[in-house]
């Protein structure tokens, strides 16, 4: 069956727009409209607060009033993993980066008081725009496809070409060991949310310390840049807003793109409930570049004279993402997942774990 003939979850219709706020995540209107009418300048209620679809990790809303429409985001209720759902370094790292003019939100104010409305906040503006869910941006033009890739491309080099001391965030993370201290982190993380054994992630654990690419300088990394982190001005292949920072820091500027690049080698799913996925596809028919041409366009763009180590990074971040999704099957067990497609995505760390291991035997893994 063709990629495009799978039937299950539809991506777009899942997770895009927003729906009621959900049992457990409500919030106290009343008392958000006050504390934004004395916070943000020109602030008018009433206010009428919507949840997101999309988004598995900090519960996002939007707070619309007569006047204008922001959007909120939080750190959920209930118990959370150590290190998780750090909106205070969303809200930095937006604000040194919407002073450079790089496409984020115009973030307004960080509330660390859980007094307001139980968890910390932050409030940005709302963007208007595309959200595509696809990587195969379905029902759209060759060069229409081309050109959001080309954007896309352009936008994380963008990215990792700020010096983190000159926009004021040489102290957002530790620039030394990244690559080893993520996978310290995702390891102890995975291990806090297991739920089952899946060997393929315990053989990654033990392999990966002693097989990690040496990284270079160390840049402002986004964490989970993707096509549907991404909005897109509503008639043009152009970027207007880079989403969902909270696993931003400096680190290894190749394992953040390499990462980016799994949807060309992601495993696909036949419900459509995993991480979006190019293969299967006609990528030269779709106007998509292929894997090869669009490291090549990164690598022009950075001055890099290609991407060492492929199959090690592609190992580290299947890991990554796997240990990721793991986190989910925790939530959905703690009851804090805020996404009603958290199980059926969480069924993806097997699948995940077991491509980066194929990854770490190419690499020359035993």
């Amino acid at each position: 069956m063709a990629a495009s003939e799978k039937k299950g979850i539809d991506r777009q219709a899942a997770f895009s727009g927003t729906r009621p706020v959900a049992p457990g995540f409500e919030i106290d209107g009343e008392k958000l409209e006050s504390y934004l009418g004395v916070h943000i300048t020109g602030f008018r209620g009433p206010v009428s607060l919507s949840q997101f679809k999309g988004g598995q990790s900090n519960p996002t809303y939007v707070v619309a009033t007569p006047g204008h429409a922001y959007v909120l985001r939080r750190k959920p209720p209930g118990n959370l993993l150590p290190s998780a759902h750090a909106v205070d370094r969303e809200y930095r790292v937006m604000a040194a980066l919407d002073a450079q003019g790089f496409p984020v939100p115009h973030p307004y104010l960080l509330c660390e008081d859980d007094g307001v409305i139980g968890t910390a906040f932050y409030v940005m503006d709302r963007v208007e725009g595309r959200i595509i869910w696809e990587p195969h941006c379905p029902g759209m033009e060759p060069a229409a496809r081309a050109g959001i890739y080309d954007a896309m491309n352009a936008t994380i080099a963008q990215l990792h070409g700020f010096d983190p001391q000159t926009i004021g965030l040489a102290d957002y993370g530790k620039p030394d060991n990244y690559l080893v201290r993520q996978v310290s982190r995702w390891s102890k993380n995975y291990v806090a949310s297991q739920t089952e054994d899946v060997p393929e992630m315990d053989a990654l654990m033990d392999w990966l310390p002693d097989n990690l690419p040496a990284s270079g300088p160390a840049r402002l990394v986004h964490g989970d840049y993707r096509l549907d982190n991404l909005i897109l001005a509503p008639g043009a292949p152009r970027v207007v807003a880079v989403l969902d920072w909270e696993l931003s820091t400096l680190g290894d500027p190749l394992a953040d793109f390499t990462y980016h690049l799994m949807q060309w080698v992601m495993p696909p799913t036949d419900d459509g409930s995993g991480t979006g996925s190019l293969v299967g596809h006609d990528l030269a028919a779709l106007g998509i570049p292929s894997l090869e041409d669009y490291v090549a366009a990164y690598c022009a763009r950075t001055g890099r004279d290609g991407l060492p180590d492929l199959e090690r990074y592609f190992a580290y971040n299947f890991f990554r993402l796997a240990a990721i999704l793991q986190g989910i099957v925790g939530r959905v067990r703690d009851g804090t997942a805020t996404n009603a497609n958290a199980a059926a995505m969480a069924r993806q760390v097997g699948p995940l774990s077991k491509a980066g291991w194929s990854w770490a035997c190419k690499a020359g893994a035993a």
